[in-house]
């Protein structure tokens, strides 16, 4: 059964950083590990000049580029809104876990990744579906959410399996 938890903080606390190290200790575990991000920008993942990108910027709604050691399918909105949390989840193959990076703002279980050196606020005080804490200080006095370092990927592969969701709550219908 697919679960899913998400990482969401201020640009430069380190998300990123922190999920290219806890996806090997999640493995180490047993667990398949999938990951979704968002952008808040235009983005390419192919390169100029390459086929696939010609056929995408000629107009194709979707262009999926296949080889023995992967494929990868690029759908084109064409001004169509962006699509929401559930929608991409959708398209996923089944694993143990999905790991968010970003959609700050969606309701689904989040660790709040907080790196004192931004200056940026908390997040947890304004954000109920934060469950947990990874950041290089301890948060402010009264905080009774679990935290554990920014750097303790153990334990935050710990607060990852306590406290992931099911994929049903996170794309079932509000």
């Amino acid at each position: 059964m697919t679960r899913v938890i998400g990482f969401a903080g201020w640009s430069g606390a380190g998300k990123t950083q922190l999920l290219t190290a806890l996806i090997p200790v999640l493995k180490a575990r047993g667990q398949s590990v999938s990951t979704l991000k968002h952008a808040h920008h235009t983005f390419d993942i192919d390169v100029p000049g390459k086929d696939s990108y010609r056929h995408r910027e000629a107009g194709a709604s979707e262009v999926l580029i296949a080889s023995a050691s992967r494929w990868a399918l690029m759908h084109e909105l064409n001004g169509a809104p962006e699509p929401e949390l559930p929608e991409l989840l959708a398209h996923m193959s089944p694993v143990d876990l999905v790991l968010i990076e970003g959609f700050k703002r969606n309701p689904h279980i989040k660790i709040e990744v907080h790196r004192a050196a931004n200056g940026k606020p908390w997040l947890y005080p304004d954000d109920p579906s934060i469950g947990a804490i990874a950041s290089d200080v301890a948060p402010p006095a009264g905080c009774a959410l679990p935290w554990v370092g920014l750097n303790d990927y153990a334990g935050i592969a710990d607060l990852v399996q306590a406290h992931a969701w099911p994929l049903a709550q996170v794309t079932r219908p509000a």
